[in-house]
């Protein structure tokens, strides 16, 4: 009978206490030494005890996918366990790669993990959010998001800045842990110190700065629906959905709001069609007298009578006018197209239960002489995209999303974690309508200003600023996370050209 391996073991235990890092249940704290298991014995198994954590970490913190694909997207038990079993295997394939990498410089140039480790993950983060359209979910930095001095540096390097500092400081421990007589190991412990106090330094003293100070408002309302993901697609249904967004619209309109925000995929029809439900939509900021943007699917006819449908966002004046539309960009891989459709074809079930979409571009929506730059639901996960809209003028980020799709599971509340690093990176306020919940008005500093009960319906009203901040991650994007790319492959060309001269 064969012992368990212990190596394999610790990589686990260090993959659980990542998890339990991130909501929920949010232990932040765990991160700053969750990973000293996995690097006091990965050099004996180099690649499986990274891929262990991995598979690990993120088969606790996706768990929630199976109830998007079965509950929701019909797809057979049996399917749906070999999507997620083929995600969380790929995703866990970078944890092993980072290990690897690491010990390979180990053991040829005797490079401590300090000097290594935190490049290489940050390189790899950032790869996860490109390759195969991009899965930046749960990067390591997120976990500190209730930790607001230690995630204030994301308006220079982005969340990766953050995720650098989280391996640095359990590489720091690691290593005294394991060579307490070392005066390097100690002077490590020193540097890693140091740049944390400088760090959360900085962090502290742009929390003392009026961040959420603006010039010009602007009053919303976010109106959350709640509306049930298996009826909201039922025709006979699309009638009470809209008396329910009336209704709630109608008590926001009494705060004196300015905008009306509706989630995604609010209206369940083609707005833009002329039904009389698009018609009953299009007269309720008529009748409020308060311009309003929601989501709806929309269409466009192409070559050889064929049409291309979008994720969509529509802006109304006052008037009831159609101000402007904004398509959803980034789409979500197996729930609005499938990647490699031919190869996994057994998914296309899921496909026809949401929709088969087209990307659209960035177009900020213009109001009362300013722009909106919206994201759609999973866009607010790619930092990226919100840059882009506030490089493009966009004054105010509004996230429309039907986190429906979570049933009640974690997963709101991770979605909810990334979209406050995209209001601290531009300095800039987000307003969050969410079908289900958790809509949330969110300050430049990353702090949730006001925020609903998730699966309650409701409307809430507050004052967001307008404007944002020139910060170096708006001016010049992602030159940390590119310079632990540079890095990363220096260290590979190394390991390829030792390799090369020991033949």
């Amino acid at each position: 009978m064969h012992r368990i391996n212990p190596v394999l073991i610790a990589s686990a235990v260090s993959g659980l206490l990542l998890a339990a890092a991130f909501p929920r249940p949010d232990l932040f704290p765990i991160a700053w030494c969750a990973l000293i298991p996995l690097l006091l014995v990965m050099q004996r198994r180099p690649f499986a005890s990274g891929f262990t954590a991995g598979i690990v970490f993120f088969a606790i913190v996706l768990y929630w996918l199976n109830i998007v694909m079965t509950t929701y997207g019909g797809l057979q038990p049996v399917f749906s366990l070999l999507a997620y079993l083929f995600l969380v295997v790929y995703l866990a394939a970078y944890f092993g790669v980072a290990t690897w990498l690491a010990c390979r410089l180990r053991e040829i140039f005797k490079l401590p993990y300090l000097m290594t480790m935190p490049v290489l993950w940050v390189a790899l983060e950032y790869l996860r959010g490109f390759l195969l359209t991009g899965f930046p979910w749960a990067l390591l930095g997120y976990s500190q998001q209730n930790f607001s001095a230690a995630i204030q540096s994301a308006d220079v390097t982005g969340v990766y800045g953050v995720s650098f500092l989280l391996i640095a400081v359990n590489c720091a421990f690691a290593w005294v842990i394991s060579a307490s007589k070392s005066r390097l190991a100690w002077l490590g412990v020193a540097a890693v110190l140091s740049m944390t106090t400088t760090h959360v330094g900085y962090g502290l003293w742009r929390n003392s700065q009026p961040l959420e100070q603006r010039e010009d408002h602007l009053r919303v309302s976010l109106v959350q629906g709640n509306i049930e993901q298996a009826q909201k697609w039922i025709p006979e249904n699309r009638q009470t959905s809209i008396d329910i967004y009336r209704q709630l619209s109608e008590q926001a309109a009494q705060q004196s709001s300015d905008l009306l925000i509706w989630p995604e995929a609010a209206t369940p029809f083609f707005f833009q069609d002329e039904s009389d439900l698009a018609q009953q939509v299009r007269e309720i900021p008529v009748e409020l007298n308060t311009p309003l943007l929601l989501g709806s699917p929309a269409y466009r006819s192409s070559v050889e009578a064929k049409y291309k449908y979008f994720n969509s966002a529509f802006l109304l004046s006052a008037n009831g006018l159609e101000l402007g539309r904004s398509d959803k960009i980034h789409l979500v891989p197996f729930g609005e197209y499938v990647p490699l459709g031919n190869l996994l074809s057994f998914i296309n079930k899921l496909v026809v239960g949401v929709g088969d979409f087209s990307p659209g571009h960035v177009n900020p929506l213009p109001l009362n002489g300013d722009k909106i730059g919206v994201l759609i639901c999973y866009e607010a996960i790619f930092p990226q995209l919100s840059r882009d809209y506030v490089r493009n003028g966009s004054r105010l980020l509004v996230n429309l999303t039907n986190d429906a799709w979570f049933g009640n599971s974690s997963a709101p509340y991770q979605h909810l974690a990334m979209a406050r690093f995209r209001a601290i990176e531009n300095r800039i306020w987000l307003a969050r309508a969410a079908n289900t919940g958790i809509s949330a008005l969110i300050s430049p500093s990353g702090r949730i200003s006001q925020a609903g009960q998730i699966f309650q319906p409701l409307q809430m009203s507050g004052t967001v600023g307008l404007g944002a901040e020139a910060t170096f991650y708006t001016r010049f994007g992602d030159v940390f996370a590119y310079g632990c790319l540079g890095l990363s492959g220096v260290f590979l060309a190394l390991i390829l050209i030792k390799r090369k001269v020991s033949e």
